[in-house]
């Protein structure tokens, strides 16, 4: 059994279907990556995950506890945290207090300042602009809030939506290695990225997104090697 497993979900936006039957497994401690072009239905499997968007049709266990009619806040609790496409920081808030945000649901005190400090050495940025206001911060800046929030949740599970978008490039490589990272420290991964390169290269497997439906799936680096994902997201 999968640590998560998404099982023929089918989801809308009012009448317009977005998901036509994705299925996509998890396994505890992998790094998977879905990879499409914009419209494919990438984020808004994320989103059906998370309970904000839960599908009409279909199944989505964690640990075998299907989650698929929870509402968010529980699915959280459950040990599903999100860094959404956007960033979505609190722009008039500081780093310190965007962060303590992530801990929202949380009652263990003291784990929650050894996750502080956790998220600190990840990204040293952050401390270094800890009492900083976030939308006074570069884009790449609050990128690295946004996950380092996500991760105050202490997630079983981390969804990561577009974490390179209008970043600097040097940033981007610096923000995925810290990815390679969370996932090295045991934290389970399911990223959503349109920079293909950059998400074949930490992820283990992946799956191919087209309008609404998963059209591939292999190992991360078998899909490199595939000429028709080099040609439609590589770039060569």
């Amino acid at each position: 059994m999968a640590f998560l497993e998404v099982e023929d979900i089918h989801t809308y936006y009012g009448n317009i279907q977005a998901l036509k039957g994705i299925s996509i497994e998890v396994n505890e401690g992998e790094c998977v990556t879905l990879i499409g072009s914009n419209g494919a239905g990438k984020s808004t499997t994320l989103r059906s995950i998370s309970g904000l968007t839960p599908p009409r049709k279909g199944a989505i266990r964690l640990n075998g506890e299907d989650i698929s009619l929870l509402p968010a806040q529980e699915i959280v609790r459950l040990g599903i945290c999100q860094s959404p496409e956007g960033r979505r920081c609190f722009s008039r808030m500081t780093v310190r207090e965007n962060l303590e945000l992530g801990a929202f649901l949380r009652r263990d005190s003291a784990s929650i300042v050894e996750d502080m400090d956790r998220v600190f050495d990840l990204f040293p940025r952050l401390k270094e602009r800890e009492t900083q206001k976030a939308g006074t911060m570069s884009g790449g800046e609050q990128q690295m809030l946004a996950i380092g929030r996500a991760l105050m949740g202490k997630p079983k599970l981390l969804l990561l939506d577009e974490p390179s978008m209008g970043i600097a490039p040097i940033l981007v490589e610096r923000i995925y290695e810290t990815i390679a990272e969370i996932n090295k420290q045991g934290t389970t991964i399911l990223l959503v990225e349109q920079n293909a390169n950059f998400a074949l290269d930490v992820s283990k497997r992946g799956y191919v997104l087209e309008t609404g439906k998963v059209v591939m799936t292999d190992e991360s680096a078998l899909l490199r090697t595939n000429p028709e994902v080099q040609k439609a997201y590589l770039g060569t």
